[in-house]
């Protein structure tokens, strides 16, 4: 599978290495002398894609949902933009933190690398911090002993016996989905320090820490925020330009 950054990163050197290189050798020549097509494209290119790394590398990334276990928050088709700054800057290609700029919160809509696949993002909300101790019983969350506010909204128009609802975690207030005939799948545990408990919105219908266990802070890429564009077979407009809560 093709490592995007790492490809990135691999043309923003080879690039940038060009540009020197021509600065260089076009001391003490005129300005308009020939250079060759490869050196051209070179120095044409490396303030180009050395801005894109830039921007995706600390700022913002752009990610397709892939299927639908974050409904009714984002639907299969979605893409979203990511919030790389918050949690931090981190190396390229490595990943190692270099400038701590803040940490995840309770209900924050994340993407983050599988721990099982790393080569894999994953979106998921965080539900449990480092710490927590996070119990899922009767489809009810409990944090550190107490059980969230949920709020009943009815059967989901997406049909299979989905009951909608609310849910309030960290301060603020989204909508998950339970299946009436699916299992409880109920469980408890302490999150390790520098881990975090994660959860997708369908709850019956999501692979998560349930399953692999928590993230590692070491593989959080950042905090979904926006949807600016909805197409699954043809555009959603109503979805487009929604903030992701």
């Amino acid at each position: 599978m093709l490592d995007f950054e790492l490809l990135l990163v691999g043309l923003t050197l080879v690039s940038g290495v060009i540009w020197v290189f021509d600065r260089l050798r076009r001391r003490g020549r005129p300005a308009d002398a020939k250079v060759g097509w490869l050196v051209d494209l070179g120095r044409s290119l490396f303030p180009v894609i050395l801005i894109v790394l830039v921007v995706r590398s600390f700022i913002v990334e752009p990610f397709r949902i892939p299927s639908g276990s974050m409904l009714p928050t984002l639907e299969a088709g979605d893409f979203i933009l990511v919030n790389k700054f918050g949690y931090g800057l981190r190396a390229p290609v490595l990943h190692d933190l270099v400038v701590p700029v803040g940490d995840p919160q309770r209900g924050d809509v994340a993407v983050f690398r599988y721990p099982v696949d790393p080569a894999q993002d994953y979106i998921k909300r965080i539900v449990g911090l480092p710490g927590d101790e996070v119990t899922y019983f009767d489809k009810r969350l409990i944090i550190n002993g107490e059980a969230l506010p949920v709020e009943p909204m009815g059967e989901w128009s997406g049909g299979e016996a989905f009951q909608r609802f609310r849910e309030q975690l960290g301060g603020d207030w989204h909508e998950a989905l339970v299946h009436e005939r699916a299992p409880d799948r109920g469980f408890s545990m302490t999150v390790p320090q520098g881990h975090y408990f994660v959860m997708g919105d369908n709850r019956d219908r999501s692979s998560d820490s349930r399953f692999w266990g928590p993230v590692p802070a070491d593989n959080l890429v950042g905090e979904a925020f926006f949807i600016w564009l909805s197409w699954n077979g043809g555009p959603n407009w109503s979805r487009m330009g929604q903030i992701i809560e």
